[in-house]
């Protein structure tokens, strides 16, 4: 027994050679040195731009966002806030004499709040003293007013029946009363009828709040036109919006009480982005969603609309044509072209449309993975990172990108970041399917190494040119990694995405399975040291590739399921299981045919960690829960992890190193000591 592992140690010393002089792997120590830039916000004079630093305190186990502002020719970059409680959402008055955010810092009424900082300079004092949920905010062109998106207080909250309120022993919660078809959402909870989320208008001066409408229904997204008299929103005044969740963009008088007149009907589904304004009132533009079988879909498309409502909305043919979902849509100062961010095979980039002539045309070329586009005057900011640095604010001029923030350069010298290289292969229907490759640190051309397939979520998202920890991570640690993007992944067109609909676990295996292929051919990964994992989706599908190809000696399934048909009514998908599949008693069949992890169980020999968010109402733990109690009942090697009081996505820096350090742990386990045996009750189901 020691001969061969002797040999396998050696080859895999083999495989790396040192890493350049001054340079180390990744650590995880490194996590909590590493400056997440969020937010960036143009001021309108286009001198600076304001954005917000994410940073680890790890004595608190917390994540702090503190605003800092740059100036646009870079020389300027400092901290404008530092207090114990976080700062989020910079937005520069209009007039330049203030720069706003919201926090729930101490002041003199309790949560989150609009506060301001002169911008000459002084301390920042709280403007807003709302008692219900602020969620957003918007500044008036004049800077005398503020539409704020607020939903209604907690009943319960108020008084003190959530137990947490008044002194003495907690009072016992009310019970939960559920009427609602759309009843549960992630992060929220449990959703329950009566409260709504309404637009209201703050006056500067005299503090005064009033609702801009009388309406009923929830909205959201508020946009002032620029000459400051009406205010554009979402809206979806259906008779039941759970059960039709196509909104309408509507637009009232920006006066207290206004009747709000609807400018894009429910046939133009108009997506959840902020809709926005042309430079002369007339004309407003928004984002066009996918009709409700495809919405899990979704690739938005820009249209147009006279804001007046004279004449339906117009989709442009321009964007249409891309076959490409666009964000992040800003008229130019002549309002003759919008620029929107196009998400486009493994890049995100920048693209001008003309009006006029309805034509596309690229700003920026791929490869280039930009975010948060934020466009006032001369002024044109983005958040931009690559394969193998993080993310930092850019100026977007003259075609080209400039860099004005260097909040990650120290941590970065010290590092070696391997490159990632794209790779392209057909799948076995002779569909084109792309991915990523990042091989390990010091890897030695020519060897075979453990390969790690790595699966995002979504399914409707995609794995870009930008920086990925998790990635990098498993790279300092021995391993290539494979991103796919598999059909239904966002960035190559209508069809490309909508091909998995209703058919889940299925063209999604053989792309994956033919990139691990492509790898093997390519020399480089080692056919008997292959891992599979993901988060989401992708925990869903490594459940669905550990059924389907025994090749792989570990994975770790995260916040996924197996047993699809138990799912119906205890997650936040309902509109998806009606639209896309149809109810249980109408589409038995096919819940049990998209249940075949769990429901073939028997057919998987991969020692598997299954883990979760024990608060997760987007993708509930009980996912994992049965596709670890039906491992643990075959006898394969499996383990179950529950992080308390956390929702889908981790936020605990503790929990987050944890799962990174289990993730290792458990690839290790198997893929760098030779594969376990299979326990014998599970090699007799076979």
């Amino acid at each position: 027994m020691r001969a061969p592992y002797l040999i396998a140690i050696l080859a895999s010393t083999a495989a790396f050679a040192a890493p350049p002089s001054g340079r180390r792997p990744l650590k995880l120590d490194d996590l909590a040195r590493i400056h997440e830039i969020r937010d960036p916000q143009c001021s309108a004079d286009g001198r600076e731009v304001a954005y917000v630093v994410a940073t680890v305190d790890t004595k608190e186990d917390k994540t702090n966002t503190h605003i800092w502002a740059v100036s646009f020719d870079g020389k300027d970059d400092r901290q404008l806030t530092y207090s114990l409680e976080s700062e989020s959402n910079p937005r520069w008055s209009p007039d330049g004499k203030y720069l706003s955010f919201t926090s729930s810092r101490p002041g003199k009424a309790k949560g989150n709040q609009v506060w301001l900082l002169p911008r000459e300079g002084g301390e920042a004092f709280q403007l807003t003293d709302v008692k219900g949920r602020l969620q957003s905010y918007e500044w008036s062109p004049d800077s005398k007013r503020l539409a704020l998106v607020i939903g209604d207080p907690d009943p319960d909250a108020e008084t003190g029946s959530d137990g947490n309120a008044g002194a003495g022993k907690p009072k016992t919660p009310k019970p939960i009363v559920i009427d609602r078809y759309h009843f549960k959402q992630d992060i929220q909870g449990y959703l329950v009828s009566g409260r709504h989320t309404y637009i209201y208008l703050f006056d500067i001066a005299s503090k005064k709040l009033d609702r801009l409408t009388k309406s009923k229904w929830d909205e959201s997204s508020p946009s002032w036109s620029p000459d400051g008299t009406r205010i554009a929103f979402l809206s979806n005044h259906a008779a039941d919006p759970d059960r039709d969740p196509d909104g309408e963009l509507f637009v009232a008088n920006a006066t207290p009480g206004a009747i709000e007149k609807a400018v894009a009907p429910t046939e133009a589904r108009p997506g959840r982005a902020k809709p926005e304004w042309s430079p002369d009132s007339k004309w407003i533009a928004f984002l066009e969603g996918e009709e409700k079988k495809y919405r899990a879909y979704g690739m938005e498309r820009l249209a147009i609309v006279p804001s007046d409502g004279s004449s339906a909305p117009t989709l442009v043919k321009a964007t249409a044509a891309l076959d490409r979902g666009v964000s992040l849509p800003h008229f130019s100062s002549d309002g003759k072209s919008i620029t929107v961010l196009v998400t486009d095979d493994m890049s995100v980039y920048p693209a001008r449309v003309d009006l006029a002539a309805d034509m596309v045309q690229k700003v920026l070329q791929p490869p280039v993975a930009l975010t948060a586009l934020s466009m006032s005057g001369a002024c044109a900011a983005a958040l931009e990172s690559t394969d193998v640095t993080h993310g930092e604010v850019f100026a977007l001029e003259d075609g080209r990108l400039r860099r004005l923030t260097h909040q990650n350069d120290a941590l970065f010298s010290e590092l070696e970041i391997p490159p990632t290289e794209e790779v392209r292969f057909k799948s076995k229907d002779g569909t084109e399917v792309h991915g990523l490759l990042t091989k390990p640190v010091g890897y030695t051309p020519g060897s075979k190494v453990p390969l790690l397939l790595r699966i995002h979520g979504g399914p409707n998202s995609q794995d870009a040119h930008s920086f990925n920890t998790e990635r990098q991570w498993f790279a300092a640690n021995g391993y290539a990694v494979l991103a796919v993007n598999y059909r239904g992944s966002a960035g190559r067109g209508q069809k490309f995405s909508r091909a998995i609909a209703a058919d889940w676990g299925h063209l999604e295996v053989q792309d994956l399975q033919a990139g691990v292929d492509r790898v093997v051919q390519m020399g480089i990964a080692d056919p008997d040291r292959l891992g599979v994992g993901g988060w989401s989706y992708g925990g869903i599908l490594t459940d669905y590739m550990i059924a389907s190809d025994h090749r792989f000696k570990a994975a770790t399934s995260g916040a996924g399921t197996g047993f699809t048909i138990s799912f119906y009514g205890t997650d936040q998908y309902i509109i998806q299981y009606d639209y896309e599949i149809g109810p249980p008693w109408k589409a038995f069949d096919t819940y049990v045919k998209l249940s075949y992890p769990f429901l073939h169980a028997d057919r998987i020999t991969t020692p598997t960690l299954f883990l979760g968010g024990e608060r997760d109402f987007n993708v509930p733990i009980q996912g994992g829960q049965q596709m670890y109690e039906a491992l643990k009942s075959l006898g394969i090697d499996t383990q179950l992890i529950i992080y308390p009081n956390q929702f889908h996505g981790l936020t605990l820096p503790s929990y987050i190193r944890d799962r990174l350090e289990r993730y290792v742990a458990w690839y290790d386990k198997y893929l760098k000591k030779g594969a376990q045996p299979v326990s014998a009750n599970a090699a007799s189901s076979q």
